[in-house]
């Protein structure tokens, strides 16, 4: 077979009717006397999309009576106390996850009128509160909110001009899990889906036409879109190797697959596309993305996620945990905690991962000395706390909550974790500065609190660094159990497959997720007929509904994949 094609940073998916653009053919079917309610997170453009709104109409000799649902949000704070923590009352870095819904945030829900001679537009977030004759929802992805709140660009849920910038710590805590909660509750009314995220217009799907997409995703395998974030650790492999962000200065972290953020693009290859949350995905069709034994105990939250580290260049990242599972869920909300694995797609003999603490490790003085640093930025030396291991190529590491562990630099570590993904818990951060100068936070009281001494010595090496166990084999191919821990809900297991081999598979009810770790890629072929080819470095989803499959190796060598799945 020809090798597969190179890295996809855009990957797309067909839908059965055509993906719609700009607001005129949107809004061909609207008459005066009707009321539109134009849904959607805060950090759409909302003046650019009441203008584009207007014009259109106006073009058809139809004005619009404008209603504005940020005019009616409760006081800022009364919204401070609605979202407030006696848990985490002062800390600057973390918030519960609100419970609140989108009603909660308003002081009095508007009811307009309908105009005999005119549109009515209601706006905003929670524009479906009102009664309306249609209802749109206008999305735009996650990781642009996330970037105008870091620009000073951006505000929260509800913050009215002049009372600051927003705040990170409300966005991931506050006001996404509302916002979410939100959208999935339209999902069966929506009468078009819009993504606002192009400079000249928006694309669109009809309800109809969305709802099908997502019936089909959830019976095919399919990529979420990656993105690719700078820090201050990060390396250039993914710049270099896959092509991603070439201008930017590094490839940090990169998000493959995380359901809190991810999005599916669909529409034709060579025409406009619709970007549409992971999370929308599984909230309308959880038994058939996630399976009956998973959804029973996850809900709808997509338990695991699939990211890159990538430290080539770079520097080391902070020696960090994360929560406990009682602490996860008693201070922070999550029902399940942050458990992790390291694979090692990149790395050395020379190169290092930070894992376990030292046998009989002095914990006060290390939590002295973590403390020093932070408020007399005084290094010190981790390892004399903290075990390292040899970052060897294709070596799986295990991190349950409340080990501490990190990446050294020349890695690129391919984290294969619970969705949780907000809780790094810093020891420390080797002084390092932000943007503007600042430290860093790092959280050492939240730290030593979720410290696990157990995770020490011999047992470090023993339970957390395991060899491979091979499960079963075939003619060309072998498939090991690489990572299983009787506390950590998820497993991962890699398979090898030699030129032109083939394995057959079945999810058994519950969703696999694979990635090609070496070699040029692979085929992988569903029982009820669909084909996916994967190359080197890419993420697949493989639904629970899918059931038997098949995956053949493509070019000229073996090819290593990983597949992790919810036991």
């Amino acid at each position: 077979m020809s090798p597969v094609r190179s890295y996809e940073a855009e990957p797309c998916h067909a839908v059965t009717a055509a993906v719609g653009s700009g607001y005129r053919q949107a809004l061909a079917r609207l008459t005066p006397g009707q009321v539109l309610a134009v849904d959607g997170p805060v950090a759409v453009d909302w003046e650019a999309l009441a203008t584009g709104i207007r014009d259109a109409l106006a073009e058809r000799g139809l004005d619009v009576h404008q209603v504005d649902m940020r005019d009616h949000f409760a006081a800022w704070e009364d919204i401070l106390a609605l979202t407030a923590s006696a848990e985490l009352a002062d800390d600057p870095d973390f918030a519960p996850l609100s419970q609140a819904g989108m009603a909660d945030f308003f002081r009095a829900v508007p009811q307009p009128a309908a105009a005999a001679d005119a549109v009515t537009v209601v706006l905003g977030p929670g524009a479906s509160l009102p009664a309306h004759d249609l209802l749109w929802y206008a999305d735009l992805p996650k990781r642009y909110a996330e970037a105008q709140i870091t620009a000073g660009t951006g505000g929260n849920l509800g913050q009215p001009a002049g009372t600051g910038a927003g705040t990170t710590r409300r966005l991931f805590y506050i006001d996404w899990p509302v916002l979410d909660r939100h959208r999935d509750s339209l999902a069966d009314r929506i009468d078009l889906w819009l993504d606002t995220q192009h400079q000249h217009g928006p694309t669109w799907l009809e309800g109809p036409v969305l709802r099908q997409a997502l019936t089909d995703l959830a019976g095919q395998p399919f990529r979420t879109r990656p993105t690719f974030n700078t820090t201050s650790w990060g390396g250039h492999w993914a710049q270099q190797e896959l092509g991603m962000n070439p201008k930017a200065p590094n490839t940090a972290l990169g998000y493959e697959l995380i359901a809190p953020e991810s999005g599916i693009l669909v529409g034709a290859p060579d025409g406009p596309r619709v970007e549409v949350p992971l999370q929308l995905l599984v909230a309308v069709h959880p038994e058939q993305v996630l399976g009956g034994p998973v959804h029973a105990a996850f809900g709808t939250s997509f338990p695991i996620r699939f990211d890159y580290l990538d430290t080539v260049g770079g520097g080391n990242l902070s020696v960090h945990c994360h929560p406990q599972s009682d602490y996860m869920q008693r201070v922070f909300g999550w029902p399940y905690t942050q458990h992790e694995t390291y694979y090692m797609m990149v790395g050395g003999s020379d190169r290092k991962v930070f894992l376990g603490l030292q046998q009989d490790a002095d914990l006060d003085a290390f939590r002295r000395e973590a403390d020093r640093a932070v408020h007399d930025g005084v290094a010190f030396d981790i390892e004399r706390y903290v075990q390292t291991f040899p970052a060897e190529q294709h070596q799986l590491f295990l991190i349950p909550g409340g080990t501490p562990h990190g990446s050294g630099e020349g890695n690129v570590v391919l984290e294969i974790s619970a969705t949780p993904y907000l809780y790094s818990l810093r020891f420390y951060d080797w002084l390092r500065k932000d943007r503007e100068g600042r430290q860093r936070p790092v959280h050492v009281g939240h730290a030593f609190r979720n410290l696990d001494p157990a995770r020490s010595g011999d047992a470090v090496s023993r339970d957390l660094v395991q060899h491979p166990a091979t499960l079963r084999s075939g003619d060309g191919w072998n498939e090991d159990v690489i990572g299983r821990l009787p506390e950590m809900f998820f497993e991962v297991r890699r398979f090898e497959l030699a030129a032109d081999g083939a394995a057959d598979d079945t999810t058994d009810g519950r969703f696999h997720i694979l990635n090609v770790v070496e070699g040029d890629g692979l085929l992988l072929e569903t029982h009820g007929g669909h084909r996916y080819e994967l190359a080197y470095a890419e993420t697949l989803t493989v639904p629970a509904s899918v059931g038997d499959y098949r995956v053949r190796a493509l070019g000229a060598g073996p090819v290593r994949y990983v597949k992790a799945f919810v036991r």
